[in-house]
């Protein structure tokens, strides 16, 4: 599985290592407790309807770039801060990803798990 960026006609991989939070432990772990991601992972959050959901990096030693979604269109990006940040937006599916790995993607575009 991974994880595709799509803006103005073009289509780029934003990651190939995709992990889904499934569960309840896993969601409310996330990636705390984590030293490091590969620069190609994405760590993929997927609830039953969109509503405001939040991120927090408490045990989260480095900076990621956290995406909103509803459907495939991101309503939110932002970079959060290793240890302190936090994040609130409207989204079904939550995508965290290494710092960096977001700089192309703006709210409007699709972003979309693919096999």
């Amino acid at each position: 599985m991974r994880l595709v960026h799509r803006q103005n006609g073009d289509q780029s991989t934003l990651a190939s290592n995709v992990e889904t939070a499934d569960s309840f432990l896993s969601q409310a772990r996330g990636l705390m407790f984590r030293t490091s991601v590969p620069d190609d992972y994405a760590l993929v959050f997927q609830f039953g309807d969109a509503d405001r959901h939040s991120l927090h990096m408490v045990f989260v030693p480095f900076d990621i770039d956290a995406l909103w979604l509803v459907g495939d269109e991101v309503t939110k990006k932002k970079r959060l801060s290793a240890w302190t940040g936090i994040g609130f937006g409207m989204a079904d599916t939550i995508i965290e990803l290494p710092a960096g790995a977001a700089d192309d993607v703006e709210p409007g575009d699709l972003v979309e798990l693919a096999e």
